[in-house]
Order: C-alpha cells, then structure tokens, then sequence
C-alpha cells in the first residue's frame, strides 16, 4: 500500500518530509484522560517554515508537553497554540527550527470520489498509504460533532490521527481523524479513514494562532452522547455530572425532538441544538421513555469549560 514517487506529479518524497510524528502526554486529572489516555501518538503536518503544524485536536487536548519528531529522527519541543472543537484541527508550534520545508495548503472542496490520494504519515514513504477518494459526505460523531462534507479515504492507514490528506497536486487538503467502517453497494463494510477537510481551517487560523480558540461563539453542549438505530435516536451515554445527566436524561431514552422540532439523525439532533442559540442556551429535549412522553430542559454549556489550559512555554 506504499505509494510510490513515480505515480505522483509532485515530489512525493519532499512532501513526506513535512508530516511528522507527534507525541502527547496529558495529566491524570484531566478531563479529557479517561477517555483518552495520557499518552498520545500520531502526527501532525507542518504548514510554516517556522514550524507551524496542524493535526487533530484529541492528540492534543490538555496536553502538558508535546515533541515533534522529524523523519530524520530529531526532537523538538513544541506549544499547543490552539484548537478549535467545532473542526476538530489544532495547531501546534515547535520550539525550535525544524528546516521542513512546509505542505502547501489545497482545496478540500475539489476533491472528488475516486481521486487518487496520499494518506500520509511519519516516517515517510513506509509511514504512507497509496489510496483513493471513497466518500465525501456528512459525519456524525456521538459526542457532539458534526462535518457537513468529510472526506473517507480507503485502504485504511494504521496510524490514521493526525495525518495528512495530500491530493494529486501534492496539496494538504485533509487531515486523519478516525478509522470507521463504510457500507458498500453490496452491504458489507470495508475499512476507511475519516478526513477533516483542510478548506475548514483558513477562516479559523489567525483566531487560534492569536487566541487559542475561535472569537465566534461557543455552541451549547449537553453531554449527551446518542446513536441512530434505524430512524430512532437512543441515548446511549451521558458525560458524569454534564448538563444531561444532571437534567435528568437517562441512558435509553429516544430523542424524538428539539424544541418540539422532530429530529431522526444525528445530524439532525446536533444542527437543532446548535440553532437554539449559543453555550448556556436551554435545549428542550423531547424525549420518549417506556412508552410516556417527556420534555426535559438542559442548561447547556461552553464544553471547553471542562478542560485545563495548555501550558505554554
């Protein structure tokens, strides 16, 4: 599955140097370390010649200390510069030079199902997967976390987070998030990696390189995790002592609406909460429960209220 500089119309073995290995360690009593430990790998791509790079938020949310790691096997210390929950991309910098020449940033929105990619990761050409275009449709994740057009890319990279999407032209147009099955015509499933597009993270750059986070208002979270089974919407989890749990929803119970608007995907669920207003807005959630109808008001709040600030040095 190695891709190989020849079938490429740019210098593949260049734009392999800019994707690097990231390593994350998270304290214990962060909120972020039972679900997501705290120590972390993946990658991460530079996009700056001052050693800028970007990769997926979880690998580097709360993190104390992170390092990059180049191709050639040096360490350098880098700065969580910002994240932003609503993409799912952070930005990190290195303290040092890294002498990367850096990815040109493409354009997510031409990319097309069946394009031939590069899902790239550290450590080069062995580090790559030589793949294609399989999807570019919509993702709903259980824990609040919506993408109108996410790219899926098949076969599966391994080490998937944080790694670079690079199109025909050798531009940066994704960045790995997940490993997830996707139905076939035939109704099997094959493996797939989920792709943040890269066009989400020119509006929000100079934001989270000034601020930490984006200056547009947070939406309103409730802690709430749920999934579709059929056209029923189930609550299959709630975050201890989140907004939910604290309202009174109860793990089994079907979301029939918001606000009296009926919703039947995730999708829906996510795009209704968020229209009710910003973070600290009430979500009226309609509820179904042994058969009775409920209606339960939760506060919702800023989910970054939560986590520990990065420590930058």
């Amino acid at each position: 599955m190695e891709p190989k500089p020849e079938d490429y119309d740019f210098d593949l073995e260049s734009a392999l140097g800019a994707v690097v290995a990231l390593r994350a360690t998270v304290p214990g009593d962060a909120h972020s370390a039972e679900r997501l430990g705290t120590e972390r790998a993946g990658n991460a791509c530079v996009i700056s010649r001052e050693g800028l790079a970007v990769t997926v938020g979880y690998l580097v949310t709360e993190a104390e200390q992170v390092w990059l790691v180049t191709n050639d096997g040096r360490v350098a210390e880098a700065d969580v510069v910002g994240r932003d929950h609503g993409t799912g991309l952070a930005l990190v910098q290195a303290l040092q030079p890294l002498g990367i020449e850096p990815l040109r940033l493409g354009r997510s929105a031409n990319v097309a199902v069946g394009d031939k990619v590069v899902v790239a990761g550290a450590g080069g050409i062995a580090g790559s997967v030589a793949a294609r275009v399989s999807a570019c449709q919509e993702f709903a994740g259980y824990w609040e976390y919506l993408l109108d057009n996410a790219i899926y890319t098949a076969p599966a990279h391994p080490h998937w987070a944080g790694t670079g999407l690079l199109a025909a032209d050798g531009g940066l147009v994704g960045i790995g998030s997940l490993f997830v099955q996707q139905a076939t015509e035939r109704h099997d499933a094959i493996d797939v990696n989920m792709m943040i597009p890269i066009d989400l993270l020119p509006p929000i750059i100079d934001d989270l390189v000034r601020y930490g986070r984006t200056q547009r208002p947070a939406r309103p979270w409730i802690g709430l995790q749920a999934s579709e089974f059929g056209e029923t919407l189930v609550v299959v989890g709630l975050t201890d002592d989140g907004p939910a749990a604290k309202a009174g929803v109860r793990v089994g119970d079907v979301i029939v609406g918001v606000g009296g608007d009926p919703v039947s995907t995730l999708g829906d669920l996510f795009r209704r909460m968020w229209a009710t207003g910003d973070a600290g807005v009430n979500i009226d959630l309609d509820l179904r429960r042994n058969g009775a109808e409920y209606v339960i008001s939760v506060k919702s709040i800023d989910r970054t209220r939560n986590y520990k600030t990065p420590k930058l040095h």
